[in-house]
């Protein structure tokens, strides 16, 4: 799969603790890559790390992306061929509380990385993972492309689209003529099992189902576009094994669901409570802190030049998220195959062996 791209190949992977992170992890590991993880270490009990037995499977590395020289030794010690940059302060109500950790973690982490990739003398290619509300929300019904205006209401959005002008900055300045290869990655509403969070609506779900109590939703209306973890994950490593061998696609790219899986948030719930019986009240705050309202990607370039597309539908990508939190010990590696099966059928080239 990916062209074989990451068998016996070293990867860095920061935030390898985190959800999106251990879930990448345990793929990469699958792919036959050595991995070197770079974190702090879990913010939240349960954890998916702790869960699939990570740290004794992988280079495990506890560090704080804050700090320029241990990540600068950090990476010279694995000597990466792939480089996926994911750790990040990564909610936004939190980022209202920590603006200044945000700002820290999200714009001056990618800055150290970046720095330390420049002192990297070997082809690598790197992919920073930012988000999908790094762009000026219009609040307009039609997706945004990666070219469309960056910004940000909270400090959470706005950290993201600094990271990305600091991104492209370094890009254009710094490795024009390097080996080192960048790109950046804007993935939609991830959800899927082994996260854990708090003020995210699924493992709030999943928290008030397993205490048989009353769903607590407090902005029904909002509009995302869900998408279960491995589709950014695949369109990730579909773009790192690409970039690794064409230049051309050191850019930016959107990675998020099809049409159909921009829903509101009790659309969400209300799918939940199909496979996991409960339910829910509207808990809507006037005097909550401001979160967009709608917002959705394009994802034609990703088609275009990468030939990628989802895989799993709305409907699924619920029903595969709720059976990993009804049976956790032992579905993350079953879910991985099911999904790359489902993506061969489909023709995608990145499933092929």
């Amino acid at each position: 799969m990916f062209r074989d791209a990451f068998r016996g190949r070293s990867v860095w992977l920061s935030g390898h603790t985190g959800f999106k992170g251990a879930w990448l992890a345990e793929w990469l590991l699958q792919l036959g890559a050595t991995v070197h993880g770079y974190a702090l270490g879990p913010n939240t009990q349960p954890s998916l790390f702790n869960q699939l037995g990570l740290a004794g499977r992988l280079h495990h590395e506890l560090k704080d992306v804050r700090d320029a020289a241990a990540v600068t030794q950090s990476i010279q010690q694995a000597q990466p061929d792939f480089v996926f940059h994911l750790a990040a302060q990564p909610l936004v109500r939190r980022s209202y509380d920590q603006p200044v950790q945000t700002y820290a973690t999200n714009v001056m982490g990618a800055v150290h990385v970046l720095e330390a990739l420049r002192l990297l003398e070997k082809p690598c290619a790197a992919v920073f993972i930012t988000t999908d509300k790094c762009y000026e929300n219009q609040e307009w019904l039609h997706g945004y492309r990666e070219n469309d205006s960056l910004g940000g209401y909270d400090p959470y959005s706005s950290s993201k689209a600094a990271a990305e002008i600091v991104i492209a900055a370094y890009r254009r300045s710094f490795f024009q003529n390097h080996p080192v290869r960048i790109a950046s990655a804007r993935a939609g509403n991830v959800i899927g099992g082994g996260d854990w969070a708090t003020d995210r609506i699924v493992p709030d779900c999943i928290r008030a189902l397993q205490a048989n109590q009353v769903i607590p939703v407090r902005n029904k209306v909002a509009t995302r576009p869900w998408q279960h973890v491995l589709e950014p994950l695949s369109g990730y490593l579909n773009l790192a094994a690409a970039l690794a061998g064409n230049p051309a696609l050191a850019t930016t790219f959107n990675f998020g669901p099809t049409h159909e899986s921009n829903r509101t948030v009790a659309d969400l719930v209300q799918e939940i409570l199909k496979h996991w019986p409960g339910r829910w009240e509207d808990q809507s705050d006037p005097q909550a802190v401001h979160e967009a309202g709608l917002l959705q990607l394009s994802i034609d370039k990703a088609y275009a030049l990468l030939g990628w597309t989802p895989v799993w539908g709305f409907s699924t990508a619920i029903e595969q998220t709720v059976q990993w939190y009804q049976n956790p010990s032992r579905v993350t590696v079953h879910q991985i195959a099911q999904y790359t099966a489902a993506a061969k059928q489909r023709g995608l080239l990145w499933a092929q062996v």
